[in-house]
């Protein structure tokens, strides 16, 4: 009886099973076949509309060629050395007592820098002095004497010998004197390079010995500073030596100078005359070193930096210009994107003679007022009809402001209605 039971309530379990199955295949069927004809019209009716939009003309921005005055340049990179540089050394040995100055100062030329212990040579200086008077006395009384004898021997007093003594000591003597005068001048100098002058007028560097410490003389350690000249100042740098007969040609004429700038894109900060041709080509490099100087007040340069150098060459006055973003790379060369007279896009390859910042000289390919597309859309092709922006910009424009007139209108009407109403009201 209870096994009964159990099959009966496992059969009616299964019967519902399978109506809730069959029920719930059968909603899912109707669902789709109700959504399936709808969304498919939508989407035709979304596609017809997308076609008719995009069978339009392209909007793009464009600017136009013109001709205006530009350089012929010659670009390259040098490095800024200072026209005269100095390494500063002791000449003397000593204990350098004092420095008259600051690591990085300005300095003049004859300015006292470095004072080295100078006892000794003072010293020294006094002794050939002293040396000196002693050797004078005894000229001026060998003098005296050979006076003396003079007369005597024109009168056969003395004989010729005694006589020749005597002038053979004076001039001895005048000898030693001569020799005393110069370790005079010795002892004197010396005493000089213990006092250490600014040979030249520039910026100093840093100390490679401090106040305290044992100098030693000229050819042995480092310099004790190094002075290097900054207004004005050298820049050096090479060319190819195919662009060295178009320098020298024009190298003699007013409009050619050398630019200096420490960024590409920014202006240049000097500008000088080429003062040095190296007169032999670099073998390893087929390169020619070339040196132009340049003021340097505001110390813009700095010696050891590299710089951006610019040779104007001429200045081409009839150059025709169009922007660097115009001008699109191709396998054949670069090319821009023209708009002719019907705003079709016509692709127009072109020889690029140089470029000069932002702006791009056209040699060959572009003519003056030709009109150039600047910002090229992803959908743009050779043929396509395109308008400026700025013609979509006014269209804009001009629909908001109609936009505005109709609500106006529609605000209007809507007051008069509201004032008939309240008429009406009144009137009942």
């Amino acid at each position: 009886m209870k096994r009964l039971k159990m099959v009966l309530v496992f059969l009616v379990l299964g019967a519902l099973v399978a109506g809730g199955y069959w029920y719930w295949q059968k909603s899912a069927a109707g669902d789709g076949a109700s959504s399936t004809k709808p969304v498919s019209t939508e989407r035709g009716k979304g596609k017809g509309k997308g076609r008719g939009g995009s069978g339009g003309a392209l909007f793009v921005k464009a600017a136009s060629a013109v001709v205006k005055p530009m350089p012929v340049l010659i670009e390259a990179v040098g490095t800024v050395e200072p026209e005269h540089s100095v390494q500063v050394r002791a000449q003397v040995s000593g204990v350098l007592m004092s420095v008259m100055f600051k690591e990085g100062d300005m300095v003049k030329a004859g300015q006292l820098l470095f004072q080295i212990d100078p006892r000794t040579f003072e010293a020294s200086y006094k002794q050939a002095q002293a040396q000196l008077a002693r050797d004078q006395a005894q000229l001026e009384n060998s003098r005296v004497q050979q006076e003396r004898l003079e007369p005597l021997l024109k009168r056969e007093f003395i004989t010729r010998q005694e006589y020749d003594v005597a002038v053979t000591s004076v001039k001895s003597l005048e000898a030693v004197v001569a020799a005393d005068r110069a370790q005079v001048d010795q002892a004197r100098i010396q005493l000089d390079f213990s006092r250490i002058h600014a040979p030249i007028s520039g910026r100093t560097g840093a100390l490679s010995i401090k106040p305290g410490n044992l100098v030693p003389a000229a050819g042995g350690g480092a310099p004790l500073v190094t002075i290097n000249s900054t207004d004005p100042i050298l820049v050096a740098f090479s060319v190819p030596e195919r662009q060295l007969e178009d320098i020298r040609r024009h190298q003699g004429e007013p409009d050619m100078r050398i630019e200096i700038l420490t960024d590409r894109a920014a202006p240049p900060v000097a500008q000088g005359k080429l003062v040095f041709i190296d007169n032999t080509v670099t073998t390893q490099t087929g390169t020619v070193l070339l040196k132009t100087r340049v003021a340097n007040q505001k110390e813009l340069l700095w010696p050891g930096q590299f710089a951006n150098v610019r040779i104007v060459l001429k200045i081409e006055p009839d150059a025709v210009v169009v922007p660097e973003v115009a001008v699109q790379p191709g396998q054949d060369g670069p090319f821009v994107y023209l708009i002719d007279g019907d705003s079709k896009v016509r692709v127009q390859p072109v020889k690029v003679s140089r470029q000069i910042g932002n702006d791009m000289v056209i040699a060959s390919g572009v003519q003056a007022g030709a009109q150039v597309i600047t910002e090229i859309p992803q959908a743009l092709t050779p043929g396509a009809t395109v308008r400026l922006a700025g013609a979509m910009g006014g269209e804009e424009k001009e629909g908001k402001g109609k936009g505005k007139k109709g609500e106006g209108k529609k605000a209007g009407a809507t007051a008069e209605q509201g004032k008939a109403g309240k008429a009406k009201a009144s009137s009942k």
